[in-house]
């Protein structure tokens, strides 16, 4: 029945429902409208990514409408931004109860991903600089919107003014690009008869713009610090950014690809992404603070993300920013939560024996193989055939070999198992609904691949060494340093929100 529907019909039912819970959010601001109605808000933000849903596995044709373009990657890329919006906003309604902000934390969120979801779905590059500006500055108002509080105040101050050099980086590379192909339609800008018309030093000058530009909200070295300033800002805040925001650099250099096509600035954003994947996992592994735990690994991950990029492998790279998201999202909101875990529990583990480690290696090494040899030929798929090898070993650790008892161990095996074959069915769906819509790459050199996978090591060995107590000093300085990438500016620290203290002593209130 869907298939049979007008391919028109679904981007027009999807535009007047955000139209629709942007003016729920407007009525919801005016004061004399019962907090009761949030309720209504949320069921009606969990509309349009419903029909996104839908029209991503019924109706993917490729359309245009207006300024808008709707294929499967787009649909796919408002799906994920929506749902992570409508995830937050749901668990806002108690969160967030008696906040003095209440009722614009929700229209800001909505307004935000709102402009987030349509900036990707842009077919004209002007609507997309708009509505990726109105989103850089939504984020900067919720970081800040505790206006009370100084450490908010001065969080909000350096994530706008990096968010506004980083939308004035872009705006020149796609100024310069519509000049010299003398199109703002990004389907007509990325023709093979477009991109004719740019030298190679203009492409070249225009990448290395686009990615200054994106490395910064992706907080890449060395531009990470405002990621760790902003979790002054109450944890759905957090969460919502990697609904499309601090992940967009994997969707902008996909939408952007085949300018990134056999460039030497593949290797410079190879090379700083690298060296972001160990300051970030090194923060995560060395902080103490559960929120800037999860900082660390966003950074990590996000640099991982634009590997892919440079490695040519843009679906690999959408298909990541949108599990990641999903998942770090979830974790920020659970953050609450982790201080109810049973830390003890981690001491009655028994030490493993060599017989244990010798089989989950194995395991992971006939996994890893047998992933690579799927695609021998794609670079890429080597570093995949790695991580999912690593995974699974450390999977086996964890799950099987730690089992308090034999019913321990097979329930851990089959939660193996499963968890295994939800991921492989996961990826191979969005594989086959993206295919033919993501752009690909000219491989890169198989070196590349090979030299990632080296890092990948070196990294996962200095995660094993800052796991354990080492007195000497090449450890303590790496250690010490570690720490010091992983502090956010002295400015946006404070013990206890001293703006409470100041309320309360004036008989304020909290609503």
């Amino acid at each position: 029945m869907l298939n049979s529907l007008d391919s028109g019909l679904l981007p027009v039912v999807f535009l007047i429902l955000l139209a629709i819970s942007a003016m729920s959010c407007l009525i919801l601001l005016y004061s004399k409208t019962p907090l009761s109605f949030t309720h209504i808000h949320v069921g009606l933000s969990a509309l349009p990514p419903f029909v996104a849903l839908l029209a991503l596995f019924f109706n993917n044709e490729p359309i245009v409408v207006g300024p808008l373009h709707f294929n499967a990657l787009t649909w796919l890329v408002a799906f994920f931004v929506l749902t992570v919006s409508l995830i937050v906003q749901r668990f806002c309604i108690h969160y967030l109860l008696g906040d003095s902000s209440y009722r614009k934390y929700f229209a800001l969120l909505t307004f935000t991903t709102i402009a987030d979801s349509v900036a990707w779905l842009s077919n004209d590059l002007r609507l997309l600089l708009l509505c990726w500006g109105a989103t850089l500055l939504g984020l900067t108002l919720l970081i800040g919107l505790k206006k009370q509080w100084e450490v908010a105040r001065n969080a909000a101050k350096t994530c706008g003014l990096l968010f506004a050099f980083s939308w004035g980086i872009l705006t020149i590379a796609i100024v310069w690009l519509t000049q010299a192909t003398n199109h703002w339609q990004l389907s007509n800008v990325l023709t093979s008869e477009s991109l004719l018309q740019l030298d190679s030093w203009e492409r070249t000058c225009i990448s290395l713009l686009i990615i200054v530009a994106v490395v910064i909200p992706a907080a890449q070295f060395p531009f990470q610090r405002w990621l760790l300033d902003s979790v002054v800002a109450p944890t759905p805040i957090s969460a919502i950014m990697h609904a499309g925001i601090v992940n967009a650099g994997g969707i902008v250099l996909t939408l952007f690809a085949p300018i990134f096509q056999g460039n030497l600035v593949q290797i410079i954003l190879l090379v700083f992404s690298s060296i972001s994947v160990l300051i970030g996992t090194g923060i995560m592994l060395v902080q103490v603070d559960y929120k800037r735990q999860l900082v660390g690994s966003t950074i990590a991950q996000m640099g991982f993300m634009l590997i892919q990029c440079a490695l040519g492998a843009f679906l690999a790279a959408i298909i990541h920013a949108v599990l990641h998201g999903l998942f770090k999202s979830t974790l920020f909101l659970q953050a609450g939560s982790v201080f109810q875990n049973n830390v003890s529990s981690f001491n009655t583990k028994k030490p493993l024996s060599l017989l244990t480690i010798i089989t989950g290696s194995l395991v992971g090494i006939l996994v890893g193989i047998g992933y690579w040899l799927t695609s021998p030929e794609e670079v890429y798929q080597l570093v995949s055939a790695f991580i999912l090898g690593w995974s699974v070993s450390l999977a086996w650790i964890q799950l099987v070999a730690f089992g308090l008892s034999r019913t321990g161990r097979v329930a851990g095996f089959f939660i193996l198992v499963g968890g295994g074959s939800v991921y492989f069915f996961i990826h191979h769906l969005l594989h086959s609904v993206l295919d033919g819509t993501v752009q690909k790459s000219i491989q890169s050199p198989f070196i590349a691949a090979i030299l990632i996978v080296l890092m990948l090591l070196f990294a996962s060995v200095v995660a094993i060494l800052l796991t354990r107590k080492h007195l000497s000093r090449f450890y303590a300085i790496i250690y010490l340093w570690l720490v010091r990438l992983g502090e956010p500016h002295n400015d946006v620290i404070e013990s206890h929100p001293s703006y409470l203290t100041q309320m309360f002593s004036q008989g304020g209130k909290l609503r």
